[in-house]
């Protein structure tokens, strides 16, 4: 057999059954004998940055390893931005690059370079297959990397003429390997007495609940000690529904205002994430002074990353979960006392916000508040939500019901694009569910090609282009500069609008096969996403929503 032969038994041996990629020269012996192998199937994309945001996304969808073939030293370039969201996001990758032929290496060919070393800085482990008789256990040990936690992306070269070369080593896999331990007794007596001691205990959780689906166990801890949940201000999933009573939604990015947030919690606990993300520097304490920290993660490698703990603990996040869950013992009128006032908080809090919208119903181009409630309106109960709002986050977060693992899906790291090219990726994991992609018009377009993907699939998915013509993250960022920094100015936003020409979203999808329109009133845009979501195949709204006021 040939390298390329084991290769593709390598992808069927571990359940393989879709590739995102962007097709080149190198890729040729891939390409031809994939037809050999039809219960693969090739998700097509025009620009490599979608291919992996789409196959990272794909992933975190349905649990399984997103394969992702690019094409040597140009196309892999164009793939990094996506591969470093997709190592922030422990999304597990396969990323694979055709390589030109070795025996030309000393001639610097057209395409060539070192890639595992290009890769290297955003891979988990970074190779290329030397020999077709390494191609066996380097993929072996890619698919077992990948998925070691924290799960993330691995890189593969893949030399034409190794992919040619014979072998007699024949694809495997590493077996059944049990990851998620049961939590050591002495820990979880230890971290069950300092919860049920707590005057105020508050648990964040992070995506690892939502990827161990353990939501249930994570709200039956929070009810039993009548403790607030937060979630990571950047998360990919969530864990549970985001309407239920002890859910407070997503932390601030900077450590002060992670602490304020956190209130007077005496006892923290930290459960299957980073801890923290942060934008902007700052000296102070995530934490409440005098808060124990206690974190729970399935890789000793994250506990105490970060910060000093009171008591760290290595477990898989569902099994510890619904251990604390039947181990605490916490006054029991106090703990009801606690959820009761956070019940009537998120109340509310949730009036507040329908305050905010009844004001702004009328101003024009639409608030964000109002945008995003005639979403929520709009949206059918089965909706699978990809979420890159960002400045409208807030928004919809406050008004669009988040149904738990499966329902809600967004990027990590920070770079921009990821909405369009996940929501392919979603809808490859997720065929018979609508997906609705949110995204600001400049994210849009960092990966605007993806509504090609989508048409060309046939892919349930409606895109949701917030149009307000800026970069406004940018300048609210412009602004937090200016003042932590002191500048004195008195400046606009130099290059942050998107006119002069001015993007046509709508033209733009028909171009590439996918129906639109444009909508400026709330009952246009409710009637638009009810209408998009309940007709097959891909289509795009762009709504006109208010810039930075």
């Amino acid at each position: 057999m040939r390298g390329r032969d084991v290769f593709l038994d390598s992808l069927r041996a571990h359940g393989v059954a879709r590739m995102f990629g962007n097709p080149g020269t190198t890729e040729s012996p891939l390409l031809d004998h994939l037809a050999d192998y039809p219960d693969i199937e090739y998700v097509t994309t025009l620009h490599e940055g979608v291919a992996v945001g789409a196959a990272s996304f794909y992933a975190q969808a349905s649990g399984k390893t997103g394969i992702v073939n690019l094409h040597v030293a140009p196309g892999l370039g164009n793939g990094i931005g996506m591969i470093y969201n997709a190592l922030k996001a422990n999304a597990p990758l396969i990323v694979t690059a055709g390589q030109q032929d070795t025996r030309m290496r000393l001639r610097a060919p057209l395409l060539g370079h070192d890639l595992a070393a290009i890769a290297a800085p955003v891979a988990k482990w970074s190779v290329q297959v030397e020999r077709a008789d390494e191609m066996a256990d380097i993929m072996r040990r890619a698919f077992k990397i990948a998925h070691d936690p924290p799960y993330g992306p691995v890189f593969v070269a893949l030399p034409i003429n190794v992919m040619e070369q014979e072998t007699a080593n024949a694809a495997t896999t590493a077996g059944v390997l049990h990851k998620a331990p049961h939590p050591d007794p002495a820990a979880l007596a230890d971290a069950a007495g300092r919860l049920s001691k707590a005057r105020a205990p508050v648990i964040v959780a992070g995506d690892d609940i939502a990827r161990a689906d353990a939501g249930a166990a994570l709200l039956a801890l929070a009810e039993a000690l009548g403790a607030p949940i937060w979630v990571e201000g950047l998360r990919a999933q969530a864990a549970a529904p985001s309407d239920h009573p002890l859910m407070q939604g997503g932390l601030p990015l900077e450590a002060g205002q992670i602490a304020r947030a956190l209130g007077d919690a005496d006892c923290v606990l930290l459960v299957g994430g980073p801890f923290f993300e942060e934008v902007w520097f700052d000296a102070a304490s995530p934490f409440p002074a005098g808060a124990a920290i206690l974190q729970i993660e399935e890789s000793a490698e994250r506990l105490a990353a970060n910060h000093t703990l009171d008591l760290g603990m290595v477990a898989g996040v569902g099994p510890a979960l619904a251990a604390l869950a039947l181990a605490v013992s916490p006054d029991q009128a106090a703990a009801q006392a606690r959820a009761e006032h956070l019940k009537a908080a998120k109340s509310e809090a949730t009036a507040r916000q329908q305050g905010r919208i009844a004001r702004a119903a009328d101003r024009r181009p639409m608030a964000m508040s109002v945008l995003m409630d005639a979403l929520a309106a709009g949206l059918p109960e089965d909706a699978i939500v990809v979420d890159e709002a960002i400045t409208a986050n807030l928004d919809l977060a406050k008004s669009v019901r988040i149904a738990g693992k499966g329902a809600y899906f967004s990027g990590r790291g920070g770079g921009i694009g990821q909405g369009l090219a996940g929501a392919v990726g979603i809808a490859v994991a997720a065929p018979d569910r609508p997906v609705v992609c949110v995204s600001g018009d400049g994210s849009a377009m960092y990966s605007i090609q993806a509504l090609w993907s989508a048409a060309h699939h046939n892919q349930n998915v409606t895109f949701v282009i917030l149009a307000n013509e800026e970069y406004r993250v940018l300048k609210h960022n412009i602004d937090a500069y200016r003042n932590r920094f002191e500048v004195e100015s008195n400046r606009g936003y130099a290059h942050m609008d998107l006119t002069g020409p001015g993007l046509g979203f709508v033209e733009m999808a028909r171009g590439m096969g996918v129906p639109g329109e444009r909508v400026t009133e709330p009952e246009a845009f409710r009637e638009a996403v009810a209408a998009a979501t309940a007709q097959p195949g891909p289509s795009l709204i762009e709504v006109a929503v208010e810039g930075k006021v």
